[in-house]
């Protein structure tokens, strides 16, 4: 079957491990038509916008897309594009797998662990009031009156929705992702005893939503223990359910624990549609260098593949990247055990070594 596909190069180091991964998806026995769209900075300069209409009509047409890193511009009236991406196309899940592979350096080896995170609601929702504002001095008129609780009138409010039907969604995500890849637990992560009305609410849905899946077994943890925990028996866990602020925090955590961001595939996942990118920003210092570590982008190729239906092309890649990294030779600088090693290979070197373990 041949797969049309909208594929975001992005900008800084986005095209080049762009270019990487789709040399990587092909070798792999992927049948695609690759359907360029622009978003990022260059993309600002010929559209007024970062995120062309036209890029998220390719995406509603084609359901999938792959996303190189793209830079948010600073001190700019523009949103970022990751979050308009959510936002208009419903992205309401972050799959963000953390799996140590043989050769990465990790304090943590056999780490396999998965992050979904509530990507719509929480305090990421942006609803926010600005010191000073009429929005702000009205929210704290009206809580004095109402609650009887005095906030100070120099304050900046954010406010931090979290809905049964949110938390309904993103728990059956979670869960049917548990069954469907035979991860064997779902631990719900929060900080309930403190927050009763949103912590509490999605600690209670996603305990409801587990009932239908009684051959996933469920727990839940309080968030700070949960650091704790993953620093001390990460192998303990197993799919990891947050909501969105701390799914954010606990994803780069568990990034650590097997390598960094370097390694760390994601993906932004809806009803209707998906968009697959690596965790790691598009560090424009490094561009057209040909010196960054693809692997992330390359991961989440992999995951691609899986969600397009296309598993046995998805072990293979999946199989050739942990060979390239468990034999150390064809990898970039950042996975040497000295950075300054002559030997490092490029960022092309890499998924050729990668595509010759096809």
């Amino acid at each position: 079957m041949k797969h049309t596909i909208t594929l975001i190069k992005g900008d800084g180091i986005g095209p080049e491990v762009s270019d990487a991964t789709v040399r990587c998806v092909e070798a792999a026995g992927l049948r695609v038509k690759w359907e360029i769209a622009e978003a990022g900075e260059d993309a600002i300069k010929k559209y007024g916008t970062p995120l062309p209409e036209s890029t998220l009509d390719s995406i509603r047409k084609n359901k999938v897309a792959i996303k190189g890193p793209i830079t948010t511009p600073i001190g700019t009236g523009f949103r970022s594009v990751n979050v308009s991406l959510r936002k208009q196309l419903n992205l309401y899940a972050c799959l963000r797998p953390c799996k140590h592979y043989e050769g990465v350096r990790s304090k943590y080896p056999g780490t396999d662990l998965v992050i979904v995170r509530e990507n719509m609601e929480d305090l990421y929702a942006g609803i926010e009031f600005e010191m000073g504002s009429a929005g702000a001095r009205k929210l704290i008129d009206f809580i004095a009156e109402n609650e009887g609780s005095k906030i100070q009138s120099d304050s900046g409010i954010s406010i931090k929705p979290i809905s049964r039907t949110g938390t309904q969604r993103i728990a059956k995500f979670a869960f049917e992702y548990a069954q469907k890849y035979g991860r064997k637990k779902v631990t719900s992560v929060t900080k309930a005893n403190i927050m009763k009305h949103t912590d509490g609410l999605f600690m209670r849905t996603a305990e409801e939503v587990s009932k239908g899946y009684p051959d996933v077994a469920y727990e839940h943890r309080l968030v700070d223990n949960m650091c704790m925990q993953l620093v001390q028996k990460p192998e303990l866990y197993d799919v990891l359910l947050l909501p969105n602020l701390y799914g954010d925090i606990l994803s780069d955590l568990c990034a650590g624990l097997v390598g960094g961001l370097g390694v760390a595939a994601g993906a932004n996942i809806g009803d209707e549609y998906a968009v697959f990118e690596a965790t790691h920003g598009s560090a424009p210092s490094y561009a057209r260098k040909n010196k960054v570590n693809p692997t992330a982008m390359i991961l989440s190729g992999v995951l691609m593949l899986r969600h397009i239906g296309e598993a046995n092309a998805a072990d293979r890649l999946e199989n050739a990247v942990a060979a390239v990294i468990k034999q150390g030779r064809d990898v970039t600088y950042d996975m040497k055990p000295n950075r300054d090693d002559p030997t490092a290979a490029g960022t092309q070197e890499m998924a050729d070594a990668i595509i010759r373990h096809l």
